[in-house]
């Protein structure tokens, strides 16, 4: 499997800021991530990169997270990137799932993770990861319209 470290390197931060809220920590996250990916052999020639890229910033994000409070979620994203949310209506929205559910909507539409990484990470079998989701965009889509 190709890897494109930009592309790559920015989805992990965008997952990473989505998740703590804070532009300096996901920075430090998201370089502490690859850091411990280029570390590894272990994980290089299994073709699960990108299942090991997420756990590591994940669990990365939950000791950040642990440590530190996050803030609230601003209304503009650091300057040069696009904004993964442009609606206040579904900014909103999201904010009513869980934090799981909005975790799996990011990885799975906004950083177009493939299904079958996510049933790994997540530990599910590629139907109930469907159901889940479709569970998820019922939910946004009921929010959104209200």
């Amino acid at each position: 499997m190709a890897l494109d470290i930009e592309e790559q390197y920015e989805k992990i931060y965008r997952f990473c800021y989505c998740r703590l809220r804070n532009r300096e920590q996901a920075e430090d996250i998201t370089q502490e991530t690859f850091l411990r990916w280029f570390a590894s052999d272990t994980y290089r020639d299994t073709g699960q990169i990108l299942q090991y890229l997420y756990t590591v910033a994940r669990n990365l994000c939950i000791d950040a997270y642990r440590r530190h409070s996050p803030e609230p979620l601003p209304d503009d994203m650091p300057a040069g990137e696009e904004d993964p949310l442009p609606s206040i209506a579904l900014r909103a929205a999201l904010e009513k799932l869980s934090a799981a559910d909005r975790e799996l909507v990011l990885l799975r539409y906004v950083n177009e993770v493939p299904m079958g990484v996510l049933c790994r990470l997540y530990g599910q079998s590629r139907f109930a990861l469907y159901r889940r989701l479709n569970r998820v965009l019922k939910a946004l889509k009921d929010a959104l319209e209200e």
